[in-house]
């Protein structure tokens, strides 16, 4: 809650914890008691371990309660090889359910869907340099809430850092809703006009909030004409909502061409701004797992926050994503690899996902 001039305005029985590794149940009094080499209290317990095929929990919590703030990074190593953001899975289960409501790999829930770390400064999510990742997007729960990390990774992770803030005793009713976020894979076998399906199968009353899109072009010419279509309750072959372009939903404009710019480094195209961004664009591996950076398909991050305008819906929500390209011949239908990870809140908890494909078939080509 705020004041009319922006100030934090304290609740009575609501109040302030965070979960780390530094103090793993968030209790009150209970943080920094690890002993180091300096002392007690000295940085004792900065970060666990997380070894291949295992799943850590972040944070148990019981509510009611409202996760303000998630900061994580992981340290990856030349050892562990390549795609460790895609091959960890971050999970969040509210009030006890069995089947999460957020289920991404971790990279692409931070707007990270490639190998190489790329800058985010939006409202929800910020990643910093480098590769500290942070979520605002408030998650509410009644009854309690459980983070996890799953690695389904070759190598051992030799640390993941991680810090959770939140309140307890938040006063949630029935109305209040979860949030949920999905990711999802195409990986351009398809047969030409398939459109790539961003979320399906949500029913019940919702806000749709964002979009991270992560594209490997497979196609020559330029990639991004298709348009993102939310299709809302009654609506069946055509949608209420409706993109011009990719890179229009993305906030850009004229496939972020610049004919003024003085260099033909591609990379000076990219920005992040608060609610939209295309801030990842590389023709180069540069995965910790060789020391080259060797060439690559082009890879494309963009995002689009709907927190200013809001998608509703009051039964049924699908969102597509078309694979149309153009050049001097006009449009053409494409089929790229595409990777998506959609972000909503839900009155009620989701029916369980789709099956998450295996961590070899989630790597970007």
């Amino acid at each position: 809650m705020f004041s009319t001039l922006g100030v934090p305005v304290s609740i009575p029985g609501v109040r302030s914890r965070s979960i780390n590794a530094e103090n793993p149940t968030g209790a009150r009094g209970a943080a920094a008691r690890t002993a180091s080499a300096l002392g007690a209290g000295r940085k004792g317990s900065p970060a666990v371990r997380l070894a291949a095929g295992e799943t850590v929990t972040l944070a148990e919590i019981e509510g009611p309660g409202t996760i303000r703030h998630i900061w994580l990074t992981v340290a990856d190593s030349t050892e562990s090889g390549p795609f460790v953001l895609r091959d960890l899975v971050l999970r969040a289960y509210w009030d006890g359910a069995g089947d999460p409501s957020i289920e991404v790999p971790l990279g692409d829930f931070f707007c990270n869907g490639f190998a190489t770390r790329a800058l985010v400064t939006s409202v929800p999510i910020v990643v910093a340099p480098t590769g500290g990742m942070n979520c605002y997007l408030p998650m509410p729960f009644r009854e309690g809430a459980r983070i996890t990390v799953e690695s389904q990774h070759a190598g051992d992770v030799p640390a993941v850092f991680y810090q959770i803030d939140y309140t307890v005793g938040d006063a949630h009713s029935a109305e209040t809703p979860y949030l949920h976020a999905q990711w999802r894979h195409s990986d351009g076998t398809a047969p030409l006009g398939t459109d790539h399906v961003v979320l399906d199968g949500v029913a019940g009353r919702g806000t749709y909030v964002g979009t991270y899109i992560a594209l490997t072009s497979l196609h020559r010419y330029w990639w991004g004409e298709g348009e993102v279509k939310f299709f809302l309750d009654e609506d069946e072959e055509f949608p209420t909502l409706c993109s011009t372009g990719l890179e229009d939903y993305a906030g850009g404009a004229w496939a972020f061409q610049d004919e003024l710019r003085s260099t033909p480094d591609p990379e000076i195209l990219t920005f992040s701004a608060p609610y939209c961004g295309y801030p990842f664009h590389s023709t180069r591996d540069r995965t910790k797992a060789s020391p080259f950076a060797t060439e690559a398909l082009p890879m494309h991050g963009l995002y689009r926050w709907h927190l200013p305008d809001p998608i509703h819906f009051e039964r049924r929500l699908k969102v597509t994503l078309q694979q149309i390209g153009a050049w001097d011949h006009g449009l053409f239908e494409r089929q790229d690899d595409l990777a998506t990870t959609a972000y909503w809140y839900q009155q009620q908890r989701n029916e369980p996902f789709p099956p998450l494909p295996p961590a070899r078939h989630r790597w970007p080509r």
